[in-house]
């Protein structure tokens, strides 16, 4: 098994636009037909990873287009890195105790479970009830809940919902923060993403992946009279900093002589900073791409 999970974690607001919209927002985020759930395309990431990679190692070109592809109408050959689409993990919620949860929902885990089979992880990750009906987060505590005792309200935006703790959703909570912040030797920001990971039920999901996304004004000034150009004012979605997604990632065929499959897996593993998306000029897209070694927790 060659498989990796591959982690994204948004340092700032993240747009990777499908097009013209046609509803209120013109610029919406893409998303998955069947769910209606965030994601981003395999080959947005993979375009920015080849650039990243071809400032990182100039004199390699012949490792950059076995892994990633080139082009050409004789030397055209595909890219032996194949990449899924990053799907949504956790979406940032604003919550009146703790300042934000990281939520998530008991189907989103089962992909992710899912995910982490055909990455060949041996692991234990329990599976959690598809009829949930309320939040739960881990039993080693929380700072989302207010009061005390097992039957404590959560407040996301304008919820109001019922919680309890979860040996289960610490389990998740641990995967997935050794996952995202595999290199945090302080550990601290595992803690701080155990302390504000939340599961609840898939419908407040869909709703919060809905409605909890940010939609903004732009506008463009027109250059001669520093005035709001006619007609220039739009409104742009984009997923929040703190988003987490994943997606699985593997070595397929090479085609180039002298590349292996595991010179390739070596050679991107770890943690590298992206601009994915548009607005780079803004600071929107910047992303931690961390593509671990397998094993427990996702990465190594």
């Amino acid at each position: 098994m060659n498989a990796r999970i591959y982690w994204l974690h948004a340092i700032s607001p993240l747009h990777v636009g499908s097009g013209r919209g046609a509803g209120y927002i013109d610029l919406p985020i893409m998303r998955e037909k069947v769910t209606h759930w965030p994601l981003v395309p395999g080959s947005a990431i993979k375009g920015v990873m080849r650039d990243h990679f071809l400032d990182k190692n100039p004199g390699k070109e012949g490792f950059i287009n076995a892994t990633f592809g080139q082009g050409g109408e004789s030397t055209s050959n595909a890219g032996a890195l194949v990449q899924t689409d990053a799907r949504i993990v956790c979406l940032p919620i604003r919550s009146l105790y703790g300042t934000f949860a990281w939520v998530t929902s008991p189907m989103v885990l089962s992909r992710l479970k899912r995910d982490a089979i055909a990455a060949g992880i041996e692991s234990t990750l329990p599976d959690l009830k598809s009829d949930l009906d309320e939040i739960h987060y881990p039993s080693s505590g929380t700072s989302l809940a207010d009061g005390n005792g097992d039957d404590r309200k959560v407040f996301l935006e304008d919820l109001d919902i019922a919680s309890s703790p979860c040996d289960h959703a610490g389990k998740w909570a641990e995967f997935i923060s050794a996952g995202v912040f595999a290199g945090d030797g302080s550990n601290s920001w595992r803690e701080v993403l155990e302390k504000r990971f939340a599961v609840v039920p898939d419908n407040i999901f869909s709703y919060l992946c809905e409605f909890g996304t940010s939609v903004n004004a732009r506008i463009r000034i027109d250059s001669e009279k520093k005035t709001v150009a006619q007609h220039a004012l739009w409104y742009e979605e984009t997923l929040p900093a703190e988003t987490i997604l994943s997606g699985l990632t593997w070595v397929d065929r090479v085609f180039h002589q002298g590349v292996s499959r595991e010179e390739i897996l070596e050679e991107i593993s770890g943690e590298i900073h992206l601009q994915v998306g548009g607005n780079s000029t803004v600071g929107m897209g910047r992303v931690r791409c961390v593509l671990g070694g397998g094993g427990e927790g996702g990465a190594q």
